[in-house]
């Protein structure tokens, strides 16, 4: 009775959530362009499963731990800051650190056991949405502070802000623009399907059904719409 009734109440949330995408999020860069694309598109994608909302937010809970702690350690400058308006895209820092005369954009990712003992160096979609907060905010350090869910162990990385990469995540957005504008399926991940995105991918059936090349999403929609006419 409990398991259906709290299940039911995550789903609906998520639900709930879901509306019509216009802007890119930070936590877009450098991900994979096709499931950016499919999201903004609304297209059909695999129900995510209410366990994996309630991991969502045990996540937000070991955040709001951490910045508790350093709260009380009085180096928080601000937390939970938006990134100054832009035009396409929006983003939340965890925070901004004040520690020795220096300022740092901290970035926390909680992970389960198996991921964090595996872990030896910053995962690279959390570096580039690091390298975005520290490029909006000026700021020239940031930190990655990685938290294991079942141990409470941490890892933390120091990154240094890089311009070139910076810039080159922003131009990488605006050219998905253009396709997203233009209805224009992105290519698929040159090592598609072994991508560690794909395996974990709520596109993954959608984009099987696609070519690894371009194409357009109006063509590829009423493709799609035809086959579910058949079943």
């Amino acid at each position: 009775m409990l398991k259906e009734l709290i299940d039911k109440f995550y789903l609906d949330q998520e639900k709930s959530k879901q509306r019509e995408r216009t802007r890119f999020y930070i936590t877009d860069a450098g991900k994979c362009p096709r499931a950016v694309f499919f999201k903004f598109k609304n297209a059909p994608k695999e129900e995510i499963q209410a366990r994996i909302l309630r991991m969502f937010d045990h996540g937000d809970y070991i955040h709001r731990l951490i910045l508790s702690t350093l709260f009380s350690l009085g180096i928080v400058r601000s937390s939970e800051i938006n990134i100054p308006p832009q035009k396409v895209i929006s983003g939340r820092a965890d925070a901004i650190l004040s520690w020795e005369d220096e300022l740092y954009v901290l970035d926390i990712k909680s992970m389960n056991s198996f991921l964090f003992k595996n872990l030896v160096q910053p995962k690279e979609e959390n570096i580039a949405q690091l390298q975005l907060y520290l490029h909006f905010f000026g700021i020239k350090k940031g930190i990655l502070l990685y938290v294991n869910k079942d141990t409470q162990e941490l890892k933390e990385f120091i990154i240094l802000y890089d311009k070139t990469l910076a810039i080159k995540l922003l131009k990488d957005l605006e050219l998905l623009k253009t396709k997203i504008d233009s209805d224009t399926i992105p290519k698929s991940l040159l090592d598609y399907p072994k991508n560690k995105e794909c395996q974990f991918c709520q596109f993954r059936e959608i984009c099987k059904k696609a070519t690894a090349n371009e194409i357009s999403w109006k063509v590829f929609k009423r493709k799609l719409e035809a086959q579910q006419t058949l079943l």
